[in-house]
C-alpha cells in the first residue's frame, strides 16, 4: 500500500474480499456537455507553472481538467497520479499517444480514489466531445485528437465522481502462525468515523511496527496486509500478519569515520552497551549523545542486517568530522540594556583528542539613548563612560583516559558595568565533569577571582577561592529551540574564610524549565521556567555587588532593565539582595514554518534576606514575541510591559528586546 492512495487496483482485484454489493469501480461513461475548448483557460490550468504548449504539427498538443474532486488534498493526489497532467507540457507525437496516457489514468486515478477512501468511486475521460468506452469511442477519440494537430489544443476531461468515503472500522494483528499478538489495546483500536484511507493504514502498520521494535524486536515486520471492504455498510476491516522476529539486545558498537579526532572520545559519549536492551530509542539516543562532540559535525547510526552469533545485535556509528576552527560574531540590543557585541574563536579538535579551546570577547555600552540611572550612578560616585567588556578562555578535554570524565578550565578578565554598580574583577576555574548519561551530569572544581566592586553602598574589594559543585539534567529535544523535555540546573559554591575567601560566603543557585508541544508537529509550545539563589554567611553590604541576586533583564523579568529589580538602597539604586525567585511563562505559537508569536509573562524579585520574603512585592512583567526561526535557532524579538513597577525606579512604559535563541 504505497502512499497516498497507491493500493494498487490489481492487488486490491486479487487479495481485496468484497461483502455486500460489489464497487462501482470502473471507468464510466459520463456525458459532459462542456462546450469546445477555445482558450487554454478554459481547462483550469491557472495553477501550473509551466506555459500551455502551442499547437505544433509535430504533435497532438493538449489542455487538461480534472473535475470533481471536492478537496484540494484529494485533487493533488488525482493530478500527481495522472500522466495525462503530469505530461500535459509534453504532447505526445499522435492521438493515439494521447488515447494511451488516458488509458494509462485510469488505473492510476481509481487508485488514488482507494487511497482517499471513496470505495466506489468513477472516473471519465473525455478526448474532445468524444467520452472514453469501447473500441469505438476510442477510434473516434483519436480522430477527434488528430484533428487539432496544429490548430488549437485538444480538449481532454476527467470527471471524477467520488462517492462516500468509507471508513475504518477494525484492525486486528496476528503473528505467522495465526495467533493473536500481545500489543497495547490502543494500537488495534479504532474510533469513531476514521476515514478508511491508505496513509491511515500505513500509519497505524508503522505504529504496529514500532511498538514491536520498541520490545525488542528489531526486525519486525508486516509480512501481509489484508484489508477487506464492506461496501454495504461503507466500511473496512484490516487484518495484519506480522513476523516480531528475534528478540535482542545490544551488541558490539563499532565507531567508524574518524580522520583527525580519537575514537575513543566518541565512544565515551555513547552510553549504550553491549548487552543492554534494544530499542530504536536507545539508537536515537547514541545518534544525540554523539552529536555533543563538538569536533562531529554528521553522525549516521546503523544496525546490522543480522544478529551476532551471541544474539546481540550489532551497531556502528558512521561520523564525519567538522572543519576544527571557526570564527563568530553576535550583536545584541534592549532599549533598557543597550548594544553589545561578542566575537569568538574556536579550536574543536586542539590536540586530536575532542579538546575544544574557544576564546571569547564581549563589549557592552550602557548609555546609548537614555540612561536612567546615569545621574544617581554619578551622585552614588561610581564614574564610568559606559564601556564594559570581558575577555575568557575556555579549555574542554572530554573523555579523560576514555572514560566519561571531562576536564574544564576557564579563565576571565573584564569589567562589568551595570544600571547600578560596577565591577573589575579576574579569576579563573578547574573542574571534573561526569557524564552519567546523555542527560544526567555532575561538575566540581576549583575557582578563585579577584576584583572589586562599587555600588550605592561602597566599595567592596574582595577575594573569593571556592569548591563549586553542580548537576545538571536536560532530556530537551534542542538546545536552542526545545519542543520536548525538561532542563535542571543546580549549583553549590562555598567560599570558605579559611580557604582565603574575603568575604566568606556561601551561594546556592537553581534553575529549572520544561517544554510541552500541544501537537504532534510542535505548532504550539508550552514554556515554563523558575529560578532560585541564594547566598548566606555576610551581610549585603559586605557581600560584592556582582555577587549579589538581581532580577530584570532579557533572560529574566522582561520590561525591566538589566539586573534593576530587587532591594532599593542609597539614591534610589537597586543594590541586589541575597536571594532570588523569579519564573517565566510563554506559548510559543508557530504562525508558519519561520515565524511564530510568543505571548508571555514574567515575574520575581531579588531579596535581601537569605531567603525569599513574601512580603516583599513580586514584579510582574508581561508582552509579545515575534520569532523568526532559522537554522541557528529563533531570531527573537521582545516587546515587554512593566505590569507593577517600583516607583523609585524609573523604568521604561515599553521594552524591546532584540537577539538569537529563546528566553530561556
Amino acid at each position: 500500500m504505497p502512499d497516498q492512495g497507491r493500493i494498487a487496483r490489481a492487488q486490491a482485484t486479487r487479495r481485496w474480499g468484497v461483502r455486500g454489493r460489489p464497487g462501482a469501480l470502473a471507468l464510466v461513461a459520463c456525458l459532459l456537455g462542456a462546450p469546445e475548448a477555445r482558450a487554454f483557460d478554459v481547462f483550469g490550468l491557472f495553477g501550473s507553472e509551466e506555459a500551455p504548449p502551442a499547437p505544433r504539427p509535430d504533435a497532438v498538443a493538449y489542455a487538461v481538467r480534472i473535475q470533481g474532486a471536492e478537496d484540494d488534498d484529494l485533487l493533488s493526489a488525482l493530478q500527481d497520479a495522472s500522466t495525462l497532467y503530469r505530461l500535459r507540457t509534453e504532447p505526445p507525437p499522435d492521438g493515439e499517444g494521447l488515447l494511451r496516457r488516458a488509458e494509462a489514468d485510469a488505473t492510476r486515478l481509481v487508485d488514488a480514489l482507494w487511497g482517499f477512501g471513496y470505495y466506489s468511486g468513477t472516473v471519465a475521460f473525455r478526448i474532445e466531445d468524444v467520452v472514453l468506452g469501447g473500441d469505438a469511442a476510442a477510434r473516434a477519440a483519436v480522430r477527434a485528437a488528430e484533428a487539432t494537430r496544429n490548430r488549437r489544443l485538444a480538449a481532454v476531461r476527467i470527471s471524477v465522481e467520488q462517492g462516500p468515503l468509507y471508513h475504518l472500522r477494525t484492525i486486528t494483528v496476528r503473528d505467522v502462525s495465526g495467533l493473536p499478538l500481545d500489543l497495547p489495546a490502543r494500537l488495534t483500536r479504532v474510533g469513531d468515523d476514521v476515514p478508511a484511507r491508505s496513509a491511515t493504514v500505513l500509519a497505524r502498520e508503522a505504529r504496529i511496527v514500532d511498538a514491536l521494535r520498541a520490545q525488542g524486536h528489531p526486525f519486525a515486520k508486516v509480512v501481509r496486509r489484508e484489508p477487506v471492504v464492506d461496501h454495504a455498510a461503507r466500511a473496512m476491516d484490516v487484518a495484519f500478519t506480522v513476523d516480531p522476529g528475534p528478540e535482542a539486545a545490544i551488541g558490539a558498537v563499532t565507531v567508524r569515520g574518524t580522520r583527525d579526532l580519537d575514537p575513543a572520545v566518541v565512544r565515551s559519549f555513547i552510553y549504550a552497551e553491549p548487552g543492554d536492551p534494544y530499542s530504536p530509542e536507545a539508537i536515537a539516543g547514541i545518534r544525540r549523545s554523539v552529536t555533543r562532540v563538538e569536533a562531529i559535525g554528521g553522525v549516521r547510526v546503523r544496525e546490522a542486517e543480522a544478529l551476532a552469533p551471541d544474539g546481540t545485535l550489532p551497531i556502528f556509528v558512521d561520523v564525519t568530522e567538522r572543519a576544527p576552527n571557526l570564527l563568530g560574531v553576535s550583536a545584541r540590543y534592549s532599549t533598557v540594556d543597550g548594544p553589545g557585541v561578542r566575537g569568538y574563536w574556536a579550536n574543536r579538535n586542539l590536540f586530536g583528542g575532542g579538546e575544544s579551546l574557544r576564546i571569547d570577547a564581549d563589549l557592552s555600552y550602557l548609555g546609548l539613548g537614555q540612561d536612567y540611572y546615569a545621574r544617581r550612578r554619578k551622585l552614588a560616585g561610581i564614574e564610568t563612560n559606559g564601556l564594559g567588556g570581558r575577555l575568557a578562555a575556555t579549555f574542554v578535554k572530554p573523555a579523560l583516559f576514555g572514560t566519561r570524565n571531562d576536564l574544564l578550565a576557564g579563565a576571565f578578565i573584564g569589567r562589568e558595568v551595570q544600571q547600578s554598580y560596577l565591577s573589575d574583577a579576574v579569576g579563573g576555574t578547574v573542574a571534573v565533569r561526569h557524564r552519567f548519561s546523555d542527560t544526567f551530569s555532575v561538575q566540581a572544581g576549583v575557582e578563585g577571582q579577584i576584583g572589586y566592586a562599587r555600588d550605592a553602598l561602597g566599595k567592596v574589594d574582595y577575594r573569593l577561592i571556592g569548591l563549586p559543585v553542580s548537576v545538571s539534567y536536560d532530556s530537551t529535544d534542542n538546545l536552542l529551540d526545545p519542543s520536548r523535555g525538561v532542563r535542571l540546573t543546580a549549583s553549590a559554591t562555598p567560599y570558605p574564610s579559611f580557604l582565603g575567601s574575603d568575604p566568606g560566603i556561601f551561594v546556592a543557585k537553581a534553575q529549572g524549565s520544561t517544554y510541552y508541544a500541544l501537537d504532534d508537529e510542535a505548532n504550539t509550545i508550552l514554556a515554563a521556567r523558575l529560578g532560585f539563589g541564594s547566598i548566606t554567611g555576610a551581610s549585603l553590604a559586605e557581600i560584592p555587588a556582582s555577587i549579589r541576586f538581581f532580577a530584570g533583564g532579557g533572560g529574566s523579568i522582561r520590561g525591566y532593565a538589566y539586573r534593576t529589580v530587587g532591594p532599593i538602597g542609597p539614591y534610589q539604586l537597586p543594590i541586589g539582595g541575597r536571594s532570588l525567585l523569579e519564573g517565566s511563562l510563554e506559548a510559543r505559537i508557530k504562525v508558519t514554518d519561520t515565524i511564530g508569536l510568543v505571548p508571555f509573562l514574567d515575574a520575581g524579585t531579588a531579596f535581601a534576606s537569605s531567603l525569599p520574603d513574601f512580603d516583599e512585592p513580586i514584579r510582574y512583567a508581561a508582552g509579545l514575541g515575534l520569532r523568526y526561526y532559522t537554522g541557528i535557532g529563533p531570531i527573537r524579538v521582545d516587546l515587554a510591559v512593566p505590569l507593577n513597577p517600583d516607583k523609585a525606579l524609573k523604568q521604561p512604559p515599553v521594552a524591546l528586546y532584540i537577539s538569537i535563541g529563546q528566553a530561556f
